[in-house]
């Protein structure tokens, strides 16, 4: 029995002290709003009606569950107003995640114009350095660098992170620009602990190189800065330093060396059934990103 189906019946008849009216208004047979009301009877072990020839009254029992089941159906059709609502049209609040420099140059203009389209959105960001468990931490949408495991949720690749090494115009003229990898290994180097923090560092062709590292900083921007003054060679993402090549503040050395970039994907847990708020940020990142040439 359709428990649902049955209350509103049960509702009905009430209302109008009549099955055959019933029968009328929801389209069905008389037989069949007999049998709905007599499985209720029966589920909640006690009589809704006191029926006669000319009339149909509730019983005290009866009277006391029409009240319930109003306010039952007229929760259940709230709630799923507000549900078909959530999926029609972005409402509530959206969280996003990303790596932190990424999240703060790409993703949070990004987050802005989305609020622009969207005035009575809300919206958090949690930009760091690490994987977010998107279901655990409450997260709607991830933007990831870097291979995805298997995980069911939905990604959509925008764009590519290239890994590069780079220096200042001043270091290479005191110091020479390294020609080969190997060529590394008499060269100050920088590196940051937030990524690719092994003294290793891999090349195309396989090729592999053992860093030793003068300056070791905790993050990106802190190796950024010290290659910028001169002060040594640093590995970082292409889009890190793009406005400081643009500046000539840094040159990019060994680019026929590097490894395959990593892939961009934006992804998030509710595929096709995602909300309005989650779909509509979704293709306005994706858009935003794939049009950046500095991803491509």
């Amino acid at each position: 029995m359709d428990r649902w189906q049955a209350m509103r019946i049960f509702v009905k008849v009430a209302e109008t002290e009549s099955f055959a009216e019933t029968a009328r208004h929801m389209h069905m047979s008389a037989p069949a709003v007999t049998r709905a009301v007599a499985a209720l009877e029966e589920l909640i072990g006690a009589r809704l009606f006191v029926r006669t020839t000319r009339s149909v009254k509730m019983t005290e029992a009866g009277t006391r569950y029409f009240e319930d089941c109003r306010r039952i159906l007229s929760d259940i059709s709230e709630a799923e107003a507000a549900a078909a609502g959530s999926y029609a049209t972005p409402a509530g609040t959206l969280a996003v995640t990303a790596p932190a420099m990424f999240g703060q140059m790409y993703v949070l203009p990004i987050m802005n114009e989305y609020l622009d389209s969207y005035p009575t959105m809300r919206a958090r960001t949690f930009f760091v350095d690490r994987p977010v468990n998107i279901v655990e931490e409450g997260v709607d949408v991830a933007v990831r660098i870097g291979h995805l495991p298997d995980s069911g949720f939905t990604a959509t690749k925008v764009g590519v992170v290239r890994r590069v090494i780079c220096g200042a115009p001043s270091y290479f003229e005191k110091h020479g620009v390294p020609l080969t990898p190997a060529d590394l290994k008499g060269h100050r180097i920088v590196a940051s602990t937030s990524a690719w923090a092994s003294p290793e560092w891999r090349f195309a062709g396989e090729q592999r190189v053992t860093i030793d590292v003068a300056l070791q900083c905790n993050t990106n921007e802190a190796a950024i800065a010290t290659a910028r003054t001169g002060r040594g060679l640093t590995r970082v993402p292409f889009y890190q330093i793009a406005p400081a090549l643009v500046a000539g503040e840094l040159q990019i050395v060994l680019a026929d060396y590097e490894e395959e970039p990593l892939p961009i994907h934006v992804m998030h847990p509710e595929g096709r059934h995602a909300p309005a708020k989650v779909r509509a940020f979704v293709d306005l990142a994706v858009a935003r990103l794939r049009e950046n040439r500095l991803l491509n």
